[in-house]
């Protein structure tokens, strides 16, 4: 038997050495962060405030921002911290606690987004029927949904992430993420790397195929429309939620469904990069430009501010 001394500290090595490197990273990070909650935010609170706002979609919308802001804050300001500072180090603690916020605000947007793209279904192909599928009841229940789902799914492994016990104190990334801490592990992970992988492909590939179906249902509707006037504007607000979902899951399947080699490792942490900093940054903004309503509270809301200061 060997001695072990538990590891109380991680040193996050974060993405590049250089300084030049450094700053021009920290730069684009801290912009993308701010108008990242900026826009979540702004998205926030037109729901709230704006009493044409308040249906379903604009619902699910306000959960989804949420998430965005909860998703980029797990890890980016951390990491925006270590810049200038030089402090690389987390605690076992803080490294476990951004691993589990990380993985349960993200996961649960995949669910989300899935749910959003059935709410589109509905209101597409079964538009009559609409008000009684997706009333607000059955709205918060599929929100609880999504987060039940996720904590089942994530919970396990994490569980048993916690009895690791560890080599090495230095994680070859900017966040504590997975990959990076099985990689110092001195148990053996096989057995927690074959459940997140489950858990990936439940979560990635099951969510995936029900955002295509609901696609594949929308665009043979849209398709049967007399009308082009309703066609173009079924496929602008389909568009949106297609351009956010290819973003979203092709840059996490590529990261945590396709196997990391030591060379992908710095190519993977620019696409975590593309998930957890772009991603929440540009939702809001191909949301609201292609969404009259929403652009339209906007302008109400930039108004009612205006007139306030001037009074």
């Amino acid at each position: 038997m060997r001695n072990h001394t538990p590891v109380v500290s991680f040193i996050l090595l974060g993405l590049t050495d250089d300084l030049q490197m450094q700053i021009l990273i920290f730069t684009l990070l801290l912009i993308t962060y701010i108008l990242s909650l900026t826009g979540n935010l702004i998205i926030i609170t037109l729901i709230l405030v704006d009493s044409h706002l308040k249906s379903v979609v604009y619902y699910f919308l306000q959960n989804f921002s949420f998430l965005e802001i909860a998703v980029t804050s797990a890890c980016i300001p951390r990491f925006l911290y270590s810049i200038p500072t030089g402090d690389r180090s987390i605690t076992y603690n803080a490294c476990v606690a951004q691993l589990f916020f990380t993985y349960v605000f993200g996961m649960t947007e995949f669910f989300l987004l899935a749910t959003m793209y059935y709410d589109r279904y509905v209101a597409i192909c079964k538009p009559l029927h609409y008000m009684t599928i997706m009333n607000h009841r059955s709205c918060k229940m599929l929100i609880f949904f999504c987060w039940k789902t996720t904590f089942l799914i994530i919970f396990p492994p994490f569980c048993l992430g916690l009895n690791l016990e560890f080599c090495d104190s230095v994680i070859d990334h900017f966040f504590c993420d997975v990959n990076p801490l099985l990689k110092i592990s001195c148990s053996d992970p096989w057995f927690i790397e074959e459940m997140t992988l489950v858990g990936s492909v439940l979560i990635y590939i099951m969510t995936l195929i029900c955002v295509v179906l609901s696609y594949m249902f929308i665009i043979r509707t849209i398709l049967r429309f007399l009308s082009a006037q309703q066609r173009t504007k079924a496929f602008s607000i389909c568009s949106s939620h297609f351009i956010v979902v290819s973003i979203t899951y092709g840059s996490c399947i590529f990261v945590y469904i396709k196997p990391s080699s030591k060379d992908e490792l710095s190519i993977n942490q620019r696409v975590v990069i593309l998930t957890t900093s772009i991603s929440p940054m540009l939702n809001p903004f191909i949301y609201t430009l292609r969404n009259k309503q929403l652009k339209h509270a906007f302008n109400d809301l930039v108004k009612r501010i205006l007139s306030v200061s001037k009074n």
